[in-house]
């Protein structure tokens, strides 16, 4: 009785470990079909984000360069996971270059970089 009890917990173990496999290939096989859609959207967001900063105010923008600094100080403080914190000081890195490039007055429109 204990070779039928040796013979079996294998072969449910293999079992189990190749649904697992099943499953994690079939999540992967989706996630790999939506990526280029998300990176799209993902890149049509950041130049809709782009296009508002650029033309906000001095004012509105600095207001959000301290907004965004704060709340990334408060994950920071907070304990939250690094990438939480980084994604939370983007907007301060976008409003922060639009300033810099306001206050350049050698940089010209036709020459600035995206």
């Amino acid at each position: 009785m204990t070779q039928v009890d040796a013979t079996t917990t294998p072969r449910r173990a293999t079992a189990q470990v190749r649904q697992a496999v099943d499953a994690v290939a079939g999540v992967a096989g989706e996630v790999t079909a939506r990526l280029p859609e998300a990176a799209s959207s993902t890149r049509d967001a950041f130049d809709e984000a782009n296009r508002m900063v650029r033309a906000g105010s001095d004012e509105t923008l600095k207001i959000v360069a301290a907004a965004s600094i704060g709340f990334a100080s408060g994950l920071f403080l907070g304990g939250a996971p690094r990438i939480l914190v980084i994604a939370a000081l983007v907007p301060a890195g976008l409003v922060g270059t639009a300033l810099m490039e306001r206050m350049d007055g050698s940089v010209t429109r036709t020459t600035k970089v995206r």
